[in-house]
């Protein structure tokens, strides 16, 4: 009798090889879907970094642009603060032009009294002189010596200082303040004193002359001027802060002139704040 004997596997062996198989498609669901968040990844970074070298380009873009704006701002000020200067010149020479033709005319009016007073001699003779200490003939006491007039010698001096004479222009206008030391018009000679330093390249001669316009006549017409060009002495002989000190005490003490205005231009052009930090 042929016995036949089947052969198998256990129940428990046949689980096992079943958990195996399951075991390794779930890996292989993970190991594709772990390539699957790679790739995702990677597409992702290139789009960040895409996007991160467009924002750099657009920085750099707005930096130039920025800059661009920067550097004309500073010409246009630049050509602002020379038309000021400009204005200045020309209104400074408009100024000198009339105290000149205001000379003239005082010069033509002190010609008429001097007629007039001559012709009221020959009119009127006047009565023969005492005889001095020597009797008749004797020397004549020596006559004191006179007062300049004010407004004459103060125009005679500007009008050699347009012509460079000065010297002679100096001692015109420190006669003025020597005869007249309380008048008004005697801080414009001293004002004319600061510019004749100015001209001879005498900086520090020249800031002590303007600062003596703002000491001694700080309601002088002439006042803001000593104070702006006192700046442009101090700006010469590199004293910055000094200059600075100077333009915000000028803005404060004589706003809305035009010396004021270009302060303010100073100020911008020089990359200061118009108003002091406190």
């Amino acid at each position: 009798m042929t016995a036949i004997v089947l052969v198998s596997l256990p129940a428990p062996a046949r689980a096992a090889s079943k958990e195996i198989t399951e075991l390794q498609l779930q890996v292989q669901q993970l190991l594709d879907n772990m390539q699957r968040l790679q790739s995702t990844m990677d597409s992702r970074f290139a789009v960040l970094q895409h996007l991160a070298e467009q924002t750099a380009d657009s920085a750099n873009q707005m930096s130039a642009t920025v800059n661009a704006l920067q550097q004309k701002i500073a010409a246009q000020s630049d050509a602002t603060i020379g038309k000021l200067d400009t204005a200045s010149g020309q209104v400074q020479s408009l100024n000198d032009s009339v105290d000149e033709l205001k000379s003239r005319i005082a010069k033509l009016d002190k010609a008429i009294q001097d007629m007039q007073a001559q012709l009221q001699n020959i009119q009127n003779p006047p009565a023969p002189a005492a005889a001095g200490p020597g009797g008749p003939g004797g020397p004549a006491a020596p006559s004191a010596p006179q007062t300049p007039p004010l407004k004459e010698t103060l125009q005679s001096g500007v009008r050699d200082f347009n012509a460079a004479k000065y010297d002679v222009a100096s001692e015109e206008f420190q006669d003025v303040i020597h005869y007249y030391p309380k008048d008004d018009l005697a801080g414009d000679a001293q004002f004319y004193l600061g510019e004749i330093a100015s001209k001879q390249k005498k900086l520090s001669e020249a800031v002590k002359d303007y600062k003596a316009v703002l000491d001694g006549f700080p309601g002088s017409a002439k006042a803001p001027a000593a104070q702006l060009h006192m700046v442009l002495a101090l700006l010469q002989m590199n004293r910055k802060s000094e200059a600075i000190t100077e333009l915000h005490s000028l803005i404060r003490r004589y706003p809305g002139t035009n010396e004021a205005a270009q302060a303010k231009s100073k100020l911008t052009a020089l990359g200061v704040p118009r108003s002091p930090a406190r």
